[in-house]
């Protein structure tokens, strides 16, 4: 526990907070001004910039006033992936999302004019809470870490309860074949920004879309459920504004759960893993436990999760090729990105073993 919790530390100073804006990641601070003077309701200048730590993907910035804080998350400058860093997709989930009472940021405007800053762009209100990154949460109690797992599980179920159409999302993808659609598009990405020839990757790709489950429920998802993706309030265990709706649409709610049921099949080394963990000590629900949670809020039925669990590390492993050619291209956002960038072989490793538990030969 306490080798767990130290590496959270460190994991931690290294993720949470802000920097200085690097001069790579600069703004044009007077068109910036102009913009948000003209498309923010409320606001008054001057600004102050600065910029978060963790991400990788979508640069996102703190913007101060003398009223207020802001947040501003825009694509990476330079040449991006088809349909890739899609600000615009997070802008429009969480503004269809927020009046539903659902917990996101405010949202203030989208900049889809890559003139004003040097990309697309959006603004939303800052969530005063807690971040939250170990999956031991080694600072809490058993009955605390109860209540932050309870509070994870019904937040991803509440989502998946929502009706795509009644809130304005009816457009927001195909509800169908989620999960072929997602293999098709990762391998696509994958090929886009390969770096080398992995042949566990290769057969990944035949044997996935051979093998999807059928898909019973479609729902707004995700796409990128996680402790670290989520902001607590500072003193209650509950879910204030859940982050980072890039990868999210309409699909398969199945899917969107196993992604984070993952985290208990993942090395507890100071981020959400969980793996080796005596959870029942800790307070935290087994796999069990948080399985029939969920379903007793949804009423849907989780099958046995191995070749979901292949899938959603597949697709992180095509995420993560991204980043890594970002990485040798010189375009990734953060000083975390070529750390994240190694992860992609074991991530291929670890999702071949479970589609072998799955079935592959």
């Amino acid at each position: 526990m306490t080798d767990n919790s130290n590496s959270s530390i460190d994991y931690e100073k290294e993720m949470v907070g802000t920097i200085d804006v690097p001069d790579r990641d600069r703004l044009d601070e007077g068109a910036l001004t102009a913009w948000m003077d003209a498309n923010v309701e409320g606001f008054a200048g001057p600004i102050t910039l600065s910029k978060f730590k963790g991400g990788q993907s979508n640069p996102t910035y703190r913007v101060d006033t003398p009223q207020r804080a802001y947040v501003l998350r825009r694509q990476p400058f330079g040449k991006l992936l088809p349909s890739a860093h899609a600000v615009d997709r997070e802008h429009k989930a969480m503004s269809a999302l927020g009046p539903t009472g659902f917990p996101v940021p405010k949202t203030y405007g989208l900049c889809e004019d890559p003139e004003v800053i040097g990309s697309k762009f959006f603004v939303m209100d800052l969530a005063d809470g807690r971040s939250l990154w170990n999956g031991a949460l080694p600072d809490s109690s058993p009955d605390q870490r109860r209540e932050i797992y309870h509070a994870m599980i019904d937040t991803i179920a509440d989502l998946h309860l929502k009706d795509p159409q009644a809130i304005g999302m009816g457009d927001f993808g195909k509800p169908n074949d989620y999960c072929a659609r997602q293999i098709a598009r990762w391998a696509k990405q994958y090929r886009l920004s390969e770096t080398e020839h992995m042949p566990q990757m290769e057969r990944l790709i035949e044997w996935l879309p051979e093998t999807v489950p059928p898909q019973h429920e479609s729902s707004v998802v995700h796409g990128d459920y996680r402790l670290d993706n989520m902001i607590f309030h500072k003193t209650e265990n509950r879910v204030i504004a859940v982050l980072d709706w890039e990868l999210s649409t309409l699909g398969d709610p199945i899917a969107d759960f196993a992604y984070l049921m993952l985290n208990w099949f993942s090395p507890a080394d100071g981020r959400a893993g969980l793996e080796g963990l005596d959870l029942k000590a800790l307070g935290i629900p087994s796999v069990e436990d948080a399985v029939e949670r969920y379903v007793a809020r949804t009423g849907y039925p989780v099958p046995p999760m191995d070749w979901y669990f292949a899938y959603n590390l597949f697709r992180l492993a095509g995420i993560m090729q991204g980043i890594k050619k970002r990485v040798i291209d010189g375009t990734a956002s953060s000083a975390h990105a070529k750390t994240m960038s190694e992860r992609v072989g074991p991530l291929v490793d670890r999702a071949y073993q479970f589609a072998q538990a799955a079935g592959l030969d």
